[in-house]
C-alpha cells in the first residue's frame, strides 16, 4: 500500500491532543503525579510515537515494549529493581527494552518524546 505526504506526520506541527491523566494508585511509590500523553502517531497497534511528560513523583515500571526516547525538559531517575538508578536530563536519549521493571521516579516536571514498538 502507498503512502502520501498526507500520511507523514510532524510531531511540532501535529494537532493531536493532549491528555491528561493521575498515576494509577496501585503504581503509586511518591506524591501524586498527573502525567500527560499526546500521541501522534500509531500503526498497526504495535509502533507508537507521541510526547509524554509527568509532574514530581515516583511510581512502578513495568515496560512490555521498547521504548527509545528523548528527553526535552526536566530531571527523572529510572531506577531497577535492585536499586540501580540512570538520572536522565534534557538531551538524553535513551532506550529501555521490553521486560525492564523498576522506577520512574520525576525530580523536576519532565517532558519526553518517544517511540515506543509493542513486542
Amino acid at each position: 500500500m502507498s503512502k502520501k505526504i498526507t500520511d507523514v506526520v510532524n510531531v511540532v506541527t501535529s494537532a493531536a491532543e493532549i491528555e491528561r491523566y493521575p498515576t494509577p494508585e496501585d503504581r503509586l511509590v511518591k506524591g501524586n503525579p498527573e502525567q500527560n500523553n499526546t500521541l501522534h502517531f500509531s500503526a498497526d497497534d504495535r509502533f507508537f510515537v507521541g510526547e509524554w511528560g509527568a509532574e514530581v513523583g515516583c511510581w512502578k515500571v513495568s515496560y512490555t515494549e521498547n521504548e527509545y526516547f528523548h528527553i526535552l525538559s526536566g530531571k527523572s531517575i529510572l531506577r531497577d529493581t535492585e536499586g540501580n538508578e540512570l538520572i536522565v536530563v534534557a538531551g538524553d536519549k535513551i532506550c529501555v527494552p521490553a521486560g525492564f521493571e523498576g522506577e520512574w521516579e520525576v525530580i523536576e516536571p519532565t517532558q519526553k518524546i518517544y517511540a515506543i514498538y509493542e513486542n
